[in-house]
């Protein structure tokens, strides 16, 4: 899976379940929701995003410097 790819699964898992734990547990999980919204927003202005820059140092580092074959 891409990073890309890897990134939007990340955000939906996210809203998906904070918008879970706001209906079942307390409303305040909705906070959650809204930052995960401001951030893909701001990523999409900025060119910058937090999660693909933890992506990249903790999970696709290891594949691209694996030998190939």
């Amino acid at each position: 899976m891409s990073l890309e790819h890897t990134i939007r699964l990340i955000a939906g898992m996210f809203i998906l379940t904070s918008l879970a734990l706001g209906w079942l547990v307390s409303p305040y999980w909705l906070i959650f929701t809204a930052f995960v919204g401001l951030n893909l927003v701001q990523s999409s202005i900025t060119k910058w995003c937090l999660m693909e820059d933890v992506l990249r140092k903790l999970v696709f580092s290891r594949k691209s410097s694996a030998p190939c074959c």
